[in-house]
């Protein structure tokens, strides 16, 4: 399996974005579930690390209080909204391999939070307006992170439309 280097300001640039991105999401779950500060603090654990440049097993526990956040809530625009944090809080682990999963791992911010308004709205459209938004925000380094790495397939499932149109635009 191949490797790819990944530095720790692809990691800051990546983690900085995927914030970015999950932030337009967070919206969605903070209205479902009110009192449930775990997504929110793992947007704050990974901008911390965008700032301090310290990978800590605090940052990896906001992450998974965030997954089951996303197993709790009873609202799938609201699930995909704390599955958005979880994955940016998680960014800064991400594997220097040359695998579609770690290309996930990249794209899983912007991609649920995308479906987490598509979810709320009922529209395509809504999530193709995110899909954009993350294009147009995507720092240099995310884009030669992922192009270091495998392109995504398209797949049968509407979030693997959104991961491969994703990656494809970054790419470009």
């Amino acid at each position: 399996m191949d490797e790819v280097t990944i530095s720790e300001e692809d990691r800051r640039q990546l983690g900085l974005w995927a914030a970015d991105c999950v932030e337009r999401a967070l919206p969605l779950f903070e209205a479902k579930a009110p009192s449930d500060p775990r997504p929110r603090e793992a947007i704050e654990g990974i901008r911390a690390f965008v700032h301090e440049g310290k990978r800590t097993a605090h940052l990896r526990s906001l992450a998974w209080a965030a997954h089951a956040a996303a197993r709790e809530v009873d609202d799938p625009a609201a699930t995909a909204a704390a599955r958005a944090a979880c994955h940016a809080a998680a960014t800064p682990y991400i594997h220097p391999l040359a695998t579609p999963h770690q290309s996930k791992h990249v794209l899983g911010p912007a991609v649920y939070g995308a479906l987490g308004h598509e979810l709320a709205a009922g529209d395509a459209g809504s999530a193709d307006d995110e899909i954009r938004w993350a294009i147009e925000h995507a720092p240099p380094q995310v884009r030669a992170l992922l192009r270091r790495m495998p392109a995504r397939k398209p797949g049968r499932s509407r979030l693997d439309t959104l991961y491969h149109e994703l990656d494809a635009a970054l790419r470009r």
